[in-house]
């Protein structure tokens, strides 16, 4: 109805179909707590010298086995998007042009971490194959 005629709008729930922002939130989320999950684990596997050398080398010894390769591997990537995306907020936030970019900026973001993971992967994973 128009508001001429007194009455307004009927209201229509909508949702967010999603886009590159949405994907860029939720990687840059995730990413986040895939690293800050290595660094308590980081912190415990650290902690435990102080129980034993013994302790300590049980519990490293885990992140020779050949199973956990793939996880430092997704740790590595986790690490080059977050930092790459959280440069490409720095930018986004206070540069004054930073929004007008911000569909570049992602893109860059993408192709950066990309070409930054992709050879770091190869690398970590050789000694496997």
């Amino acid at each position: 109805m128009s508001p001429a005629a007194g009455k307004t709008e009927p209201y229509h729930k909508t949702r967010y179909k999603g886009g590159g922002g949405m994907w860029s939130w939720i990687l840059h989320r995730g990413t986040g707590l895939m690293v800050l999950g290595f660094l308590f684990l980081h912190i415990l596997d650290t902690s435990l010298i102080g129980f034993g050398k013994h302790h300590y080398d049980t519990f490293v010894n885990i992140y020779k086995t050949a199973w956990f390769r793939p996880l430092e591997v997704l740790l590595i990537g986790a690490v080059i998007y977050h930092s790459m995306n959280g440069l490409r907020v720095i930018l986004v936030d206070f540069w004054d042009r930073g929004v007008r970019y911000e569909r570049q900026l992602s893109v860059a973001v993408n192709v950066v971490s990309l070409v930054m993971f992709v050879p770091s992967a190869f690398i970590m994973l050789k000694p496997i194959f």
